[in-house]
Formats: structure tokens, sequence, C-alpha cells
């Protein structure tokens, strides 16, 4: 049977079967998955149907566990269900697992493998999750690549239904799941026939109803469980030839040859390697290019891992057989071996087959790449003469030593095969339009093609590297593009950062977006950079996609630029074809944001092929000489962090550090404060300061979501060793008559968001963008005022006002969050207020990641060596875990409070009163720092108590003396949804723990899922055809209690109320909870986030978003405890939220629809406001 040929990854492979077979999806987003239910939402939102001639019923549930939950339920109910996830998110589905698995259940969970969190967070691919489930009773089948994902998805769903055993369909998270190929595709037609209807039937009769009752799910006693437990064995006896089944009638509709167990290469092998997953095609890449050198090597391809078949697997072995190296994708601490290992020597063993040796080994955990050097280095253990067991491979284990060496790196993509790799900047297009050049090659061509892209840890402004392949042959290459025949650098600020050019081929054509002439090229471009164009005689060519982008108003995306620049370089398809394909692209992919949108996108594309410069490379770069290796001032930072760790990662030289690089470090202790030495120098532009506009308001600095721009306060002599050309002025303000005031800039830090530039209230703005070029010699200015100018405590602003705070250093500063972030702007803040003596615990989300990201933190410490001590436990639980580090940390004072009472009784006068002085600051955290540092300096300066035993117990633990300030951060993710009966249970606590929500209204760290602090009307993942129902109000639940500090917060609308508030909540010695507003890149605001706060502004004035404050302690006063800070809307709800992309698609989708729902969220707001209003009345004291 001929199918139809699409170009897809495999997420959107699995979810294609998986609509078909489904009738309810029980979801819930996390990385690498999340894809797979939201087009399936899609999908059902556009009215596909499945082979029942339904449209799938998709429902978002506030956590994994949520999810699982109803998927049991809603089989139990007789409807096949489906979901899909990865990770922590698999782990929560356990014990519903189980209880699927024990009622014989025919669900599918589809998974995008990936590794667990452990020392540290990754997002990325390895078997870990998948491999903590192989004792549910779910049967796991496993796929290598999207070919396959589309496939065997199919018999995942076939064979659970048939067999009555629930399936685990897995495939490697980011390598599958996220790489893209041109495919076959199942019709639904195909899939309906061969879907065993007979055993749906069946299904659906035994489902519960209260028409023919049953009860399912009794407590039994020792008396018969074990037996009815055993009962179950012949389902699974009976799985693998199901399977078999199921795989032979895809087999018959296609033509394909899927077993159990496949094996590849020579039927005299005597060296074997048994995998699941990608690493699959990389191994049968590298059996072919051994092969063609004589060499007898084989591959077991497991793909039913459970149940494992012992008898299909002896029987896929080649006779010749001798040694077997096992490949498993994970790792278990202390066991023998790994699971696959395990399982293979026991099937061996079981056999008899004690002729064959075993090993076992580790590779690609986190996405690690997995080249064919790396088989080859396997094979070659094989080869030795005592194989080692327990290997890795890929990283130098120079600590344990288990490491194999790689000794060869050869090229074994097919001939024909042409390799390019883009490097991008995170957010400025550059996956995306990849995404559409692989598409429209794959669509429009019958070039086999293969997309995968790399990323950092950053949100938005981070490193970005697209690796496409395309060729006649098929694609089994998945790993890193090295050898490459094209390379573009989209981002000029990398050319003296990364080695780009390492990896082109002789002859290969070089593309960089950037305006420099030859002689600025020359002067600019690294030695390196230029010996490799010239000695592997590069075809160079340059074009200015920002001054394009800029020109057009497009701001800094330039990807259509670049990618109309690579169709014309690269000659895969006619120029004319390509650019009708990508103007239609265009249409497609931003066709909701707007006509205009798509026009300039469109004009985009014409200007990257109209403005390429050839650059005619000059012979004498072949000899260019490397500059001298300055000596890094930074070599000793942070004990060697900065010079060992932090720089070798950041110019992706990660991959080569060792093993004993990470060995103190293995419990994921980073120090803070590196992000300080990374200098990215990202922006296009940053803001320059015009002193004689500036009135000093320091707004500028409050509202900066990076740190890079701050006010410094110099003496006279400090200002006159400052750097030549430093503007500072006249500091205004009564007792600051004798200093220097200037606004200093961090260029190199800047992400060239302009939010500084947009807030500025001066007549005539003091801030305005200039190009990074003319800047970033005034870095200097910056380093001068942060490293040599004293910290002023004698200035007369408070350090709860917006002014006064500004003079604070931020303990939150240059992290990778997206430009214009609107989360950052309110933890900076608290870092201000509070740096010095916080706990953050930070549950997983876009805060973990801008906050806690390898190799750079950007939480930072004082001049005392004071700062947050910040840590990330899950996503689920980061309330219990922030109330668990208060609990711990509050029971050692308390004790130590003990033995200064003990202290006490025999105490000189001059103890007494430093012990009397730090009692009554006791829970005043400002307060008690200083009364602290009194009473460490009196214990520590008495000679007669030096060996009073007590007061050295106390000066042990003097860290723990000080009032610590307990706080909990977190998105609305976590606090409205997964996380929320946790932050429920603390709050109702009583406790003195600080809860700060950055209320964004959708999952913003997995790409903008609906929550339930999203509102109605509003278009995100999961609710592809707008929200229906409205917003959770977390406030007002937490008001109920009567005893939390409560607070609505909009930085952006109202500074002074923001400030406020945060000082109240951790100044009231309770719990308290303050929700804030913060304006994302998920929200499509058509201004650009450089008007993020603008944008937040705009929200309070047309009654969106409501700010007011609710303390306890008033009403213990006899006073109102509720106070409205927001005033009644001025302006248009529906023009506000029409300004905003979730919303104005949903307009140009569902029109209709749309008036329903912004009628309804209009009224909505109204409604709430008046509430708020009655509230305020309620809560009044006469």
């Amino acid at each position: 049977m001929a199918r139809k040929m699409k170009t897809m990854d495999g997420n959107t492979a699995a979810a294609h079967v998986a609509y078909a077979f489904t009738d309810v999806a029980g979801i819930y987003p996390i990385t690498p998955s999340s894809v797979m239910a939201e087009v399936v939402d899609k999908w059902s939102a556009d009215g596909r149907k499945n082979i029942f001639g339904q449209q799938v019923k998709v429902v978002e549930m506030q956590s994994e566990a949520g999810a699982s939950g109803t998927v049991h339920g809603s089989l139990a109910a007789g409807a096949l269900t489906t979901t899909f996830t990865a990770s922590q998110g698999l782990l929560l589905m356990i014990p519903n697992m189980y209880k699927m698995a024990g009622e014989l259940l025919p669900g599918v969970i589809h998974c995008s493998a990936r590794a667990l969190a452990s020392h540290a967070l990754s997002i990325f691919g390895d078997h870990q999750d998948v491999m903590a489930c192989r004792q549910t009773g779910f049967a796991m089948l496993a796929s290598t690549n999207p070919q396959e994902v589309m496939d065997l998805a199919a018999v995942a769903h076939m064979a659970a239904i048939k067999g009555r055993v629930p399936f685990l369909h897995f495939f490697d998270g980011f390598r599958t799941s996220h790489e893209i190929q041109k495919i076959e595709i199942w019709d639904y037609e195909t899939l309906a026939e061969m879907a065993d209807m007979d055993a749906i039937d069946a299904f659906r009769k035994n489902a519960l109803n209260p028409e023919h009752p049953v009860l399912r799910g009794t407590a039994q006693n020792p008396d018969i469980y074990f037996q009815a437990r055993e009962a179950c064995n012949p389902y699974y006896n009976a799985l693998p030839e199901i399977v078999e089944g199921c795989m032979n009638q895809v087999n018959a509709a296609i033509g394909s040859d899927y077993k159990l167990f496949n094996y590849y290469g020579a039927p005299d092998a005597k060296h074997v390697i048994v995998a699941i997953g990608s690493v699959n095609d990389t191994i049968e890449e590298t059996i072919d290019y051994l092969r063609a050198k004589g060499e007898k090597v084989g591959l077991v391809k497991v793909r039913l891992y459970r149940p494992f078949a012992t008898d299909r697997f002896l029987a896929a072995l080649p006779e010749t057989v001798k040694r077997i190296a096992v490949l498993d994708r994970t790792k278990e601490p202390g066991a023998l071996g790994e699971p696959l290992y395990l399982d293979v020597a026991a099937a061996l063993a079981a056999a008899g087959r004690s002729d064959i040796q075993v090993v076992g080994g580790r590779y690609g955990l986190g996405s690690k790449d997995t080249t064919p050097g790396c088989v080859i280095a396997v094979y070659d253990n094989l080869k030795a003469a005592q194989p080692k067991t327990g290997f890795t491979v890929g990283i130098e284990d120079d600590v344990t030593n288990h490491s194999l060496p790689i000794t060869e790196h050869p090229e074994t993509t097919p001939e024909g095969t042409v390799s390019c790799k883009f490097w991008g900047l995170g957010s400025d297009g550059t996956v995306g339009a990849n995404k559409n050049s692989i598409k429209i090659i794959g669509d429009h061509t019958d070039k086999k093609v293969q997309a995968y892209f790399a990323y950092d840890s950053k949100k938005s402004g981070g490193v970005t590297i697209s690796h496409l392949r395309f060729g006649d042959k098929p694609i089994k290459s998945t790993y890193y593009v090295s050898k490459a025949d094209f390379v573009a650098c989209h981002n000029p600020s990398y050319v003296d950062k990364y080695d780009i050019t390492a990896d082109l081929k002789e002859g290969g054509t070089f593309l960089l977006n950037c305006n420099w002439s030859l002689e600025e090229l020359d002067r600019i471009l690294p030695a390196k950079f230029k010996r490799d164009l010239a000695t592997k005689n590069v075809k160079f060519y340059t074009v200015d996609g920002f001054g394009i982008a800029k020109e057009i108003g497009l701001g800094n995306r330039i990807n259509m630029i670049l990618q109309s620049a690579f169709f014309k370089l690269a000659g895969i398809i006619p120029l004319a074809e390509a650019m009708k394909y990508m103007k239609d692209a265009v249409v497609t992919t931003y066709g909701k944001k707007g006509d205009k949108i798509v026009a300039m996108n469109q004009q985009a594309i014409d200007k990257g092929v109209e403005n390429l410069v050839k650059i005619d490379v000059p012979a004498a770069w072949a000899n260019a000489q490397d500059a001298p290796a300055a000596d890094s001032a930074d070599k000793e930072a942070l004990g060697g962090f900065v010079e060992n760790i932090l720089r070798p990662i950041n110019s992706q030289l990660g991959d080569k550090l060792p093993v004993s690089t990470f060995a103190a470090a293995a419990d994921g202790t980073f120090p803070l404060g590196s992000a300080a030495y990374e200098k990215r120098g990202i922006a296009v532009e940053v803001p320059r300061w015009i002193s004689e506009n500036c009135i000093q308001c320091n707004q500028c600095s409050y509202v900066c979501p990076h740190a890079v721009i701050r006010p410094t306060v110099m003496t006279e002599k400090e200002a006159e060793g400052a750097p030549a050309g430093m503007q500072l002025v006249k500091m205004n303000g009564k007792g600051c008559e004798s200093y220097k005031y200037g606004i200093t800039i961090s260029q190199l830090d800047c992400t060239g968001c302009g939010v500084c530039a947009n807030a500025c209230p001066a007549k005539e703005k003091a801030l305005v963008m200039k190009p990074l070029a003319e800047e970033v010699a005034k870095q200097e200015q910056f380093d001068y005022a942060r490293k040599e100018v004293e910290i002023k405590t004698d200035l007369p602003f408070k350090p709860d006002t917006v002014k006064g705070s500004q003079f604070k250093q931020p303990l939150l500063e240059y992290s990778g969050a997206c430009a214009g972030c609107g989360e950052t702007p309110y933890a900076r803040l608290v870092t201000q207020l509070f740096g010095e003596r916080m706990y953050i615990a930070n549950a997983t989300g876009c805060s973990s990641i801008w906050g806690g990201s390898a190799p750079s933190v950007p939480y930072t410490t004082n001049h005392k060596g004071f700062g947050p001590s910040w840590a990330n436990s899950l996503f689920e639980d980061n309330a219990e875990y922030g109330y668990g580090m208060y609990l711990g940390s509050t029971h050692v004072r308390e004790r130590l409070a003990g033995y200064l009472d003990e202290i006490y009784a025999g105490a000189c006068d001059k103890t007494k009163a430093a012990i009397d002085a730090w009692r009554a600051t006791y829970e005043d955290g400002s307060a008690n720092r200083v009364a602290t540092d009194e009473l460490i300096a009196v214990l520590e300066s008495a000679p007669e108590n030096a060996n009073t035993p007590l007061i050295k117990k106390v000066l042990d633990e003097k860290e723990f003396l000080a009032k610590k300030s307990v706080w909990i951060f977190g998105g609305d993710g976590w606090a409205y949804d997964i996380g929320f009966g946790g932050l429920d249970h603390v709050l109702a606590s009583g406790k003195d723990v600080n809860i700060l929500v950055f209320d964004t209204e959708v999952y913003s760290n997995t790409g903008g899922q609906a929550s339930k602090a999203t509102p109605t009307g509003s278009v995100a993942q999961f609710a592809a055809a707008g929200k229906e129902t409205k917003k959770k109000s977390l406030a007002e639940i937490a008001m109920t209690y009567g005893y939390v500090y409560t607070a609505q917060v909009c930085m952006g609308a109202d500074y002074n109320q923001c400030i406020k508030a945060l000082s109240e909540a951790e100044s009231y010695h309770g719990p308290s909870l303050v929700i804030a507003y913060a304006p994302c890149i998920n929200h499509g605001i058509r201004k650009g986030m450089g008007s993020s706060m603008l944008e937040a502004k705009a929200a309070v004035a047309a009654g969106y978003w409501n700010m007011f404050r609710f303390d306890p302690r008033n009403a213990e006063a006899g006073k109102n405890p509720f106070t409205l800070d927001s005033k009644e809307p001025t302006e248009s709800y529906k023009d506000f939220i029409l300004g905003e992309v979730r919303y104005s698609s949903l307009q140009r989708s569902f029109p209709e629809r749309a008036e329903v729902l912004f009628e309804n969220a209009a009224e909505t707001a109204k409604q709430r406001y008046e509430h708020l209003k009655r509230l305020s009345d309620l809560y009044s004291v006469e």
C-alpha cells in the first residue's frame, strides 16, 4: 500500500496515530511530549474525526497524576483513552499505571522519553523515566525514528485493544520527538481496517455501567491477594504473539519487516550490540561503514521491551555471535547493571548460552550526542582480550575510568547527503525558519530530509543550533552535523565566541548575518575564522539581516531574510519555486497574527535574496595570525568555576569536559554569581543615557528585567577616578549635595529589549536605544561603578521605596530570561529588598530555568558574601519544599536560642545586652541582622568565653542565628494547578513563609499551555478554540483563611503598590501570597516585549487585572484588612485584549465564538471589579 508522504517530527507522528484510536485524551504539559497533546487538541478543535467518527475529547488536568487518574476512569467507563507524557510526569502516573494494568485496560501512553531530575534537572532525552516503569505491568514498545513512531504507535494501540494490556509506547525525547523527517503516514481508513473492532466492542461491554453493574477494585487480604495477582499471567504470556500479529498486519499493509527484535548486520557477525531507541539508526549507519571494511558486526534492535520475549530475542541473534554489548540509555546507581543489560544476561543464562560473553554500558544520558565514533568504540571494546563492562561511551570518565576511548570520527552519512548547520539566537526565528525550510524541501522534492535542533537552557536569547540534512538516500544520522556543506551564523556576536567554521567542509558555503565591509571583516573576524574560510576554499556571503528587519519593521526577527538567502545559495529548489513556498508558509505560520505581519515577512523574503553580498576571501587570510592570548583576570574567579566550567560550556565545549570537572559538585551545587562573567553581547541595540534629560527617578533600573541598568552614586574622589567620558551629574535630594549621580549600563549583558527606554518618564527621554557597537566602549563605566564605587549607606531614600530600592545591589542579574521578561523584575526587586537573608524554593518552570540553568547562575552575593540560597526540587512539590526549608532552618535557630538562654544566665552585662537585642528583634528580619552581627562580635571577642562549650556551639552555627526570609517562587501552572494542593496546605500552616507567583496566565516554560489562571477567551495550547471558563481566583481562596497576607500586584501599573505589597508580605509574621501579573512572550504582545511594562499598565487600566492587598494585621487592629488599589477601569477591555495575539488569533480562527467569549470575558472583568468593591465594603470596620 502506497502511503502519503509528509514531513513531520516524531511527536506529530505519534499524535496522528493516537488521534485515530482515541476517544478521550487526558493530558498535562511537559517537555518534550507537549506537542503531541497540543496537536491532538488543535485537530479536535478543527473538527478532525477519529476512526469512530468523533472528535477526540481533550481534557487538560492539573497534573500528570490527575491526567493518569482521568485516563484510568475514562477507560473504566468504556472509552479508549490516551495520554502523552515524559520524565517526572510519567513517574507521577506510576500509581495509576499499576491500576490500569491490573484491571487489564487497553490504554496507551505515548512518551517522549526523558531524563529525570536527580543532582540536576535535564529536559533532554534518555530512558530513565521509562525504565522506572518496567515493573508496572504496562507493555513497553520502543520506536527508533519518526517513521517507526508512525508505524509502531499503531501497533501499540492495536495490541493494547487485542491483548487487554495497556501500552507505554516510547521514543527518545528530542532526538526522535523533535527530529523532523519525511515519512509515510497512515490514512485512518487503513487503521480502522486493522483495528480489532470485536475486541473494542468487548472492551466497551466490559466497562463499568449501572445497567450491568459490577464492583471493581476490592481490598483483598493475605488469603487471596497473591493468587489473584498471578491470575493475569496468561495475558502477558499471550502478548508477544499478539504484538507480532499486529506487526505482521502493519508489515502486510506497508511492506515493512517489524519484529519484536530486529537484527541488522552481517549474518555471520561475532560482535553484536543490543540497544533501544534512536541510537539504532546510528549503529546501522556505522555497521554499513564497518562492513564495507570487512568487519563482521551486527545489531539487535529491541522493539517490545516488556514483556521481554526471550525466545524471540535468541532467535534474532546470529548463530556466530561470541560477544554482545548491551547499551542502556539510563543509570541505576548501585545496581549490578542497567535494566536492558540485566534482561539480556538473564535471557542468555536461562537459555544456557554461556558461550556468549555479555558486557553492558551506558550512553547518551541527557541527550548526550552518540556518534559513529562512539559505536566503533563499543565494537572495539568487544574485540579486546578482556572487554570492559559497566562502561560509558561518549564522555571521558577520569574518576572511575569507565569510559571507552574514541579513536576515530568517520564520515558515515550516505554519499550525496548535504549537511547544513545554522547558528541562531533564541527567538530570532532561526529554528522556525529552518523547520519551514526542511518541510519545503521534504514536501516539494523527492529528497530525504532530516532536521534536529539543539538548544541551550536559556529562554529566548540563548544559542540555537539547527542541524539539517537532505539527500537521495535514507538518512539515519541521529547525531549532530559535524561536517557541513553549508554553515550560517545568524548573530554576528558569535564570531569570536564559538568555533563556527570548524565544521565547514572543503569548498563549503558560509553565510554571516552582519553589515560589515571587507575591511571591517578583516578587523573583526578572529584569525582561526579567517584561516578556515581561506584554507577550506569556502564561498563566503553576508547579508545585513538586522538592518533589513529594522527597515521593514520586524525588529530583530531576521528569520525570513536568512531563510531566503539560504535557498538562493543552496540551490536545492529553483529559487522562484522556493520563494513561492516560503511565502505560502508565511501565511500558514503568521496568518493568525494579521495581514500586516504576513506582508512584512513576505517582503523580508524578497529582501533576503536581493541583499546577499559575496565576499572574496583574501588569500592573506590563510596565514592570519592569532592574537596573543590575554591573561584572564577571572582565571580563579569563583574557585576556578568560571575558567574551568563556565567558559568551556559557553563556548560549546562542554561535551569535552571530563567527569573530574564535576567531582566536587557531584551533589549538583554551583556557586552564585557566575552570570556576571558571561558578557554575551547579544543585543542589537542598547540604551544610551542622556544625562541632561534625567530626572533621577531610578525607574529604568526598577523595571529592567536583567538588572543591566543601575544608578551609581559617587563621591568627588570616586568621580575623578571614573573612566574618561563617563557622564555624571550633581545628585538631587537633601543630604546628597556632595554626591555625583549617574546611570550605568552593562552593554554586554543587555538583551536590547528597550523596556527601560519605554518606561522612562522624563519629558525628553533620558534613555534612547542605540546600536551596540556605538555603546560597547562604555562597558568599563559600568564595571568601574560596580567594582570600585562603595555602597552609600547614608542616602536619604528609604530602601522600601521605588527610588531607594534601586540604590541597593540586585542579587539577581543577567539571567537567561527572555528580553522584556515580565517575571524577572519582581524577583530582582525581592532580592534588592531581602536578598542577603533569603531562601528561595523555586518551582520548575520559567523561573527555575532563567534562575538556575547551568552553567551561569544569575543569583549573586553582596560585598559580605551573602545572597539568596536557591534550590529547585520538582514542579509539583515546591510549596512543601520551601516549607521544609522554613522548618529546618527555624528548628536549628530555635536550638541556638535555647543555647543563648543558657549562656545568658552566667553572662556578663555586655553579652546579656547583645542577647537581649537579638531576642527583641527575633522576628524582625532587617533589625535582627544588625543584632545578630553585634551578638556574634561580642561572643567572638570575649576571651573569657572562648572555651565555653555552648558559646562554641553557637558560633559553630552562627549562620543560622539571623532571621531568614523564606520565599517560594513559581509560575501560575505551579500555583494554580499542579502545586495548588501543597500551596494551600502551606498557606494553611500559618507559618512565616512568602509565596511569589509569577502569573503569566499560561504554562510559559513548556510553550504556553492553558492553566487555571488562563482567562476566558484566551487561546493557548490545550485551548485552541479559546478557553471557555474564567480565571481561578487564587487570591480570594487564600483570603478566606483570614490569616494569610494576600496581594495582587502589577509592577508596570503601579511601582509603589508593588514594592509596598512585597514589603508588607515579608514583614508579616505569617504566610503571605503575592500574585504578580507578568507579561510574557507567549502573549504575542503586538507592541513587542519592549513594551511589557506599558502592557501591564494597560491591563490594569482596562480592568483586565486588578490590584489589591489583604493584610490580617489591619483586622487585628480593628481596621479594614482589604485595600482595593485599582481604580475603576478607564479603557476598553476588548481593545486591550485584541492587542495580544493570544486573543486576536481567536477572532481570526473562530470569529463567532470569539465574539461570545470576549463579551463574556469583558462582563466577567466588570463583575470581578464590582465584587472586589463589595469585598472592601464587607471587610470594612464601622
